[in-house]
């Protein structure tokens, strides 16, 4: 990996505590050619140099997917290399196999990969059969994220986005018991009968997130939500142990309690996979795999199956481009290149 540069719009957004469609296709237009110059300086690299292009199509915002789409259509043109289009989704379980490749660790396969962000919550048996990778998709999210609750929660408590990094910070100086938030189960409703996935495998975090509202309801929390807003509002790039102080034992609590409803059901759900579909290995990925508690569950989970458990480091866990190339070379290698029809897919789906 040369170089893997990556600009964040964090900053553009936190204002508004979610991602801005508007905001986020007119950053990727202003960003995208001084993030690959920068990215081809660092390498030390040459357009002459490369053997092909890669580009996300899909899923993901319309407008920002045009942009890199558009620009990767152009680049690929002008230079007479071959354009790869590669799903965003295979792009995190890439992720971990990049990482499994650099420090020189076997996947024994098939895996079962979690990718867990922002706007997914997805289960995937993946496998590899004469250097082309497949994927089945055996559970999903049927309305929330997890790292969307994680966002929504982070707001509702006054906290800044994104939310994951705020309470992963602030849930270690709580007690993840003293709510009782019990499993998160799914039921299946008769418009989803044709779905493939079966009921023990889906995921929702919307009545969690209900939950969380109805205890700052009932126990009057909305004057010290607002009171550590302001606070925070003021600060200048205020940071997670800036509201330590800003938050009583209660709120903690809360905090510790829901980040520990959500890791509990990840975990529960990812591994009745892995046995149910007899997987060798378990991946996981996404922006939501750089919680500390999570990561801690899962590797105790593995250990007690003997079960191996891979994660990207925390800078290959978010959204970037060198797991978008690592998703591109098998299929460069198999000649599965775009044609010029390509566009973005907002709505893409993975297996």
């Amino acid at each position: 990996m040369l170089s893997n540069v990556i600009a964040s719009q964090v900053r553009t957004h936190a204002p508004y505590g979610g991602v801005v469609p508007e905001l986020a296709s007119r950053e990727h237009l202003q960003n995208i050619v001084p993030v690959v110059r920068a990215a081809m300086e660092e390498a030390g690299s040459t357009f002459a140099d490369l053997d092909a292009i890669a580009v996300t199509e899909g899923p993901g915002l319309a407008g920002a997917l045009l942009v890199g789409v558009m620009y990767a259509k152009g680049l690929a043109f002008a230079l007479n290399k071959p354009l790869i289009a590669v799903n965003h989704l295979e792009g995190h379980i890439h992720a971990v196999l990049l990482e499994a490749k650099k420090q020189e660790q076997s996947l024994a396969l098939p895996t079962l990969a979690l990718v867990v962000s922002g706007g997914h919550t997805h289960l995937y048996v993946a496998e590899q059969t004469r250097g082309t990778w497949h994927y089945k998709n055996i559970g999903k999210t049927v309305d929330d994220a997890a790292g969307e609750a994680f966002d929504k929660v982070a707001k509702l408590l006054g906290l800044g986005y994104p939310g994951g990094p705020w309470i992963d910070w602030l849930a270690q100086h709580g007690d993840p018991r003293a709510v009782p938030f019990g499993p998160i189960t799914v039921k299946q409703k008769p418009y989803r009968a044709q779905q493939k996935q079966s009921p023990r495998l889906l995921f929702s975090f919307s009545g969690l997130k209900t939950a969380v509202l109805r205890y700052v309801q009932t126990h009057e929390m909305g004057p010290r939500i607002a009171v550590r807003r302001l606070a925070l509002a003021d600060m200048h790039d205020a940071k997670p142990s800036d509201a330590l102080p800003l938050c009583d034992t209660e709120t903690l609590n809360l905090i510790a309690s829901f980040q520990r409803a959500v890791v509990d059901d990840l975990v529960r759900k990812t591994f009745a996979a892995a046995e149910t579909f007899h997987t060798a290995s378990i991946v996981v990925s996404g922006g939501v795999a750089a919680n500390r508690e999570l990561r801690r569950h899962f590797l105790a989970e593995g250990r007690s199956r003997a079960l191996p458990v891979i994660f990207p480091s925390l800078e290959l866990s978010t959204d970037n481009a060198a797991m978008i190339a690592a998703a591109a070379w098998p299929k460069f290698v198999a000649g599965d290149v775009a044609t010029e029809i390509l566009t973005a897919e907002p709505s893409l789906s993975l297996g």
